[in-house]
């Protein structure tokens, strides 16, 4: 293949793999301002648009790396076509829904469809290109993907405010038809050396995530003390525990537990467990408060979500061009501390009649704090695991980071509940401040749980011997030098 050939095939790659990819990340977030209509059109409570979100986040979290398993098996171009086909029958589905049940269900599957189509477009991209050219790549395909958790919420308000909530799934339709008959056109296909499936380890995840969420749904209506709520509760805790011990001992596990060894990943996967249910949590809840609470329409609170989320745009670069400088552990503890007093000030001002312009600098102070933290957070991870490794950590790093989202809903909507309604805008209000305050401080948690970050001296030193995957690795323990 000349040059020439090989440069077209590389940019259809490229931009076929960020297409899916932006598709994928925007349905996780473009719902979020248009909860209010769904609620209304087809009377849905708050626990009801809870599943909405988590339906899609829960299903995208636990299949993420059964996905990448399943192309390196039997083509990752072949389960990635399969995925978008997935994704669009699922997001039709969603289209046409006539209740709340269908809806969650259509989520769920929109969810699966993702986890195939997320791992194998990164794979792909891999494999077109040649080592030198591939980290401008993924820079790219990392940019465009990025560019969809800023104007999400935004292109949600935007369609729901001229159309209707359900053309935000029905775009998916013809979009990922065409990308299918362009993937089977241009994408060649590429194998990975095959993996078992790690069924058992799957499904104790997803029963343990089903079993916690549950529970936290039922506590205020059952009580907390109640045999159904403690039950379900410590069945989840149960099970989680049993999903721990089984990939100790499994042979080809999906989360290997030899990796939280390394104290940089079990410290950076602890913090964006944390910072993620804090950010998902106010991504649910803020749109509903712009609108439910202060009168504005879809679009409308979509364009008043840009002073947090836009600051992704300059701050993310920023931080991480700092990492070297100062290390992870300053920026992601001082990053998710910054979220922390931004959603606290939230929490403290917002009522109905409070005027957007008093929301703007704490807006911008929780966005910018975040941004710093993503990075540096990753960067945290990933480093801290030898070459062979880093697909692996980086699917139990993002398992993670969707996990916290589902939690940190759940979470957030049972604080809801207990203190506010959406009976009237003041109680829709107090529901509102007890939910963001809980974001607040589960922020200041992923902040002290990034204090055992490793200095940027040990990270230096972590990052030249990193974890490996030899059984050695999960009993002995690296001494710093010097």
């Amino acid at each position: 293949m000349n040059d020439r050939s090989t440069n077209r095939l590389e940019t259809w790659v490229l931009a076929l793999t960020s297409v899916s990819s932006f598709m994928v990340v925007l349905d996780s977030q473009v719902v979020a301002t248009a909860l209010s209509a769904i609620r209304s059109d087809l009377r849905a409570s708050m626990e009801t648009l809870e599943w909405t979100v988590n339906a899609y986040n829960l299903a995208f979290a636990v299949l993420l790396l059964t996905g990448s398993a399943l192309g390196d098996r039997f083509g990752r171009r072949r389960i990635f076509v399969a995925g978008i086909g997935v994704f669009v029958l699922s997001s039709a589905a969603a289209a046409l829904s006539q209740g709340a049940a269908w809806l969650i269900a259509a989520r769920a599957f929109q969810g699966a469809g993702a986890a195939l189509i997320m791992p194998l477009a990164m794979a792909l991209l891999s494999a077109t290109f040649q080592r030198e050219a591939r980290s401008a790549a993924l820079g790219l395909f990392s940019g465009v993907t990025g560019l969809a958790l800023i104007v999400g919420p935004l292109a949600g308000g935007a369609i729901t405010a001229t159309l209707t909530w359900q053309w935000i799934f029905w775009i998916n339709v013809p979009l990922g038809a065409i990308v299918i008959a362009l993937v089977l056109r241009y994408c060649p296909e590429s194998r990975g050396a095959p993996a078992p499936l790690d069924a058992i380890g799957l499904a104790l995840v997803t029963l343990a995530a089903l079993a916690v969420v549950l529970g936290l749904m039922q506590g205020n209506d059952a009580g907390w003390t109640s045999a159904p709520v403690v039950s379900v509760i410590a069945a989840g805790l149960l099970l989680a525990s049993g999903f721990v011990v089984w990939e100790r001992r499994a042979r080809a596990p999906m989360v290997p537990m030899r990796l939280f060894a390394a104290r940089a990943f079990s410290a950076g996967v602890t913090a964006s467990f944390l910072f993620y249910a804090g950010m998902y949590g106010v991504l649910f809840f803020l749109p509903q408060f712009f609108q439910s609470a202060q009168g504005a329409d879809p679009l409308g609170a979509g364009l008043r979500l840009l002073p947090w989320t836009a600051t992704l745009f300059v701050f993310a670069p920023i931080g991480g061009s700092l990492v070297k400088r100062y290390g992870e552990r300053r920026l992601v503890s001082a990053g998710l501390f910054t979220q922390a007093i931004g959603f606290a000030w939230i929490a403290l001002i917002a009522t109905p009649e409070l005027a957007f312009a008093q929301l703007v600098a704490p807006l911008l102070i929780a966005g910018a704090g975040v941004s710093l933290a993503m990075p540096a957070s990753q960067n945290a991870v990933l480093s801290a695991v030898a070459p062979d490794e880093v697909g692996k950590a980086s699917g139990s790093f993002n398992m993670a980071r969707f996990l916290g989202g589902v939690f940190g809903v759940a979470l957030l909507v049972a604080v809801f509940d207990a203190h506010g309604s959406t009976a009237s805008l003041k109680r829709f209000s107090d529901g509102f401040r007890a939910a963001i305050l809980v974001s607040a401080l589960l922020s200041l948690a992923g902040a002290l749980a990034a204090l055992a970050l490793p200095g940027k001296a040990a990270a230096r030193l972590t990052s030249l011997t990193p974890i490996r995957s030899s059984p050695a690795a999960c009993s002995t323990r690296r001494k710093p030098r010097g």
